[in-house]
């Protein structure tokens, strides 16, 4: 049997171990790979860089447990950014199972890491059913549709909605998707209250989101891990996308060299058969 004969017929079982191999490297030894900005990814952090500082925003947790490979390092940078810029943060869901508890994970680890408080300087409202009700409520009175925070702690006892109202008093909403609930705060939130609003969006989702962006409707976009590895570049936060992008483009480069090394294998492989033949 010659070497490219072994070479197609490797054992799946080694492929697997060099998958894992190149996903666990960059976990123990980061690898750096460069990351370039996309238009779309630094509109948004424009955006952001232009929301006042002090300003009442929203982030909206609309993904699910499964993509928070995804998902959540857009969040985190998200509160980074806002924070930095002493902004107010208002945390909801439409989706329920999961949204709620990622947006109370995350809005706390981020308040501790910035000496933030509960009730005055973020709030979680949670979820609630209905999403198309809720978004087109919340345009009158947020209050109505949230009478009380995730915990059950009534908005009229928070300091921080003391002030809101409605939408009128939100500057910007940053909604963090993976299913077609973006299209909603884009087409009600947006497009009938005006409020300046981003997406994230995992990396399957991000290209519906494009003519969002090419409308105006969306200030901007990020796109799965790369997008959120892109922002943590742009913010000097140097985070779980950034990372994560460091193993996935490792597997990424194994796999177009198995595919190469396997092509190779096949026809020198054929090749060498037939010539001894």
């Amino acid at each position: 049997m010659s070497f490219w004969d072994k070479v197609e017929g490797i054992d799946r079982r080694w492929i697997y171990l060099m998958v894992g191999l190149m996903v666990l490297i960059p976990f123990i030894f980061p690898a750096k790979f460069p990351i370039s900005i996309t238009p779309e990814a630094q509109s948004l952090f424009d955006a952001v860089e232009a929301v006042p500082d002090g300003s009442t925003v929203m982030v909206v947790f609309d993904y699910y447990p499964s993509t928070i490979a995804e998902c959540e390092p857009m969040a985190v940078a998200a509160f980074h950014h806002f924070f930095r810029k002493n902004c107010k943060i208002i945390t909801l869901s439409n989706i329920p199972l999961g949204g709620p508890s990622m947006a109370e994970m995350v809005s706390r680890s981020m308040a501790e890491q910035y000496g933030k408080e509960y009730g005055i300087d973020f709030v979680n409202l949670g979820y609630k059913y209905g999403y198309v009700a809720v978004l087109s409520g919340m345009g009158v009175s947020i209050e109505s549709i949230f009478p009380a925070d995730n915990s059950g702690t009534p908005l009229s006892e928070l300091p921080l909605m003391d002030s809101i109202v409605n939408y009128e008093q939100v500057a910007f909403i940053w909604e963090i998707a993976d299913n077609a609930t973006a299209d909603y705060w884009a087409s009600i939130v947006n497009a009938q209250y005006g409020v300046p609003m981003v997406c994230g969006a995992t990396a399957v989702m991000a290209p519906k989101f494009y003519a969002f962006v090419a409308a105006g409707q969306f200030l901007g976009l990020l796109g799965g891990m790369k997008g959120a590895a892109e922002y943590e570049l742009l913010l000097g936060e140097t985070a779980a996308a950034t990372v994560g992008m460091g193993a996935q483009s490792l597997v990424h480069l194994l796999i177009i060299g198995l595919v190469i090394l396997g092509n190779l294998g096949f026809f020198l492989g054929r090749r060498y058969r037939e010539k001894k033949r």
